[in-house]
């Protein structure tokens, strides 16, 4: 079984891909790199989940 993401990741994620899909790609890092100056995380645990399950809906949205 897979790990289970926590609701606050996803809720944080999903209005980072409305806002910003777009810009966005299928790239882990540049979408990291591109969020870093939009979006203020509280560390860098947090910002790298949702960074990857942001990753995650571009991969499902452009499949």
């Amino acid at each position: 079984m897979g790990r289970i993401r926590p609701t606050f990741i996803k809720r944080v994620a999903r209005e980072i891909f409305k806002k910003y899909s777009k810009d966005l790609n299928k790239d882990f890092y540049k979408n990291r790199e591109f969020l870093e100056d939009k979006v203020k995380f509280p560390n860098d645990k947090i910002e790298n989940r949702v960074v990857g399950y942001v990753t995650t809906l571009v991969k499902r949205e452009r499949a």
